[in-house]
């Protein structure tokens, strides 16, 4: 006994499935965007926590927080996104200080991320207080959460013609 099967429809889901697949790239930068934008904020949160003591040379072994100065310097300058770098396959982007120019601390003029590296990192005169690591490990989970909102959205867009 044979059974005839028809559907209609077909071809306009097909291009639809194309057209998302084609977008797959805008609509990943997309959702790379909304996470990025979670960690900076996460990243303009913990500068704010950065302890701080009125500025002093350390010497013999001893170290230092960092200044009100230089951790007003962090605060003050632009906690951004990267320009996105579509390799093909992923899209890559960055968030931090290292490209936020350059601040005035005790009349110095001094790269705003050679200040937060400092800080972050910790040098042989200043105690690391590692801010940017902890920001980006406590706001790991709500970005990429963010990422995947925008992605089911921008897909659900995609296959629904808008």
């Amino acid at each position: 006994m044979a059974y005839k099967i028809s559907t209609s429809g077909m071809d306009d889901l097909l291009d639809k499935l194309k057209e998302t697949g084609d977008a797959a790239g805008e609509i990943a930068a997309a959702g790379l965007y909304e996470g990025a934008g979670v960690v900076a904020d996460s990243v303009s949160k913990a500068v704010r926590g950065i302890a701080t003591e009125p500025f002093r040379y350390a010497a013999g072994g001893k170290k230092r927080l960092p200044s009100p100065e230089e951790k007003e310097v962090i605060e003050k300058a632009p906690k951004g996104v990267a320009h996105f770098r579509d390799n093909g396959g992923s899209v890559n982007t960055s968030v931090g200080l290292n490209a936020a120019g350059y601040g005035n601390v005790a009349g110095r003029t001094k790269p705003v991320g050679l200040i937060a590296n400092a800080i972050n990192s910790g040098t042989s005169f200043m105690s690391k207080q590692p801010f940017y690591r902890q920001a980006v490990s406590q706001s790991k989970g709500q970005a990429l959460g963010k990422i995947e909102t925008k992605l089911r959205e921008e897909i659900d867009n995609k296959l629904s013609g808008n």
